[in-house]
């Protein structure tokens, strides 16, 4: 996450019912966070699982076996891999 004192904090607004605020607000108040910071935290704990969960694949033995084989005998370069390489992130 990027450090709070680089870049102005921007507002986020969520609706929430009574009954989930003062969850919320419980939890907070435990480990000692604001309703805010602790809304953040698990909003961005959230947020990175999903992006994670998108690109992390566990691979079987034969399937690392031939990740590895690409990987030390990888395919000539063309146009593709280099659309695929400078193409900008999704995360950025």
């Amino acid at each position: 996450m990027p450090d709070r004192q680089a870049q102005p904090p921007v507002t986020i607004s969520v609706e929430a019912r009574t009954q989930q605020r003062d969850l919320i607000d419980k939890a907070a108040e435990r480990v000692g966070l604001t309703r805010s910071d602790f809304v953040m935290g698990a909003a961005c704990r959230e947020a990175e699982d999903v992006v994670l969960d998108q690109t992390y694949f566990p691979l079987d033995a034969r399937a690392f076996a031939e990740f590895m084989a690409l990987l030390e005998h990888p395919p000539a370069p063309d146009e593709r891999l280099y659309d695929l390489m400078t193409a900008q992130a999704p995360w950025e």
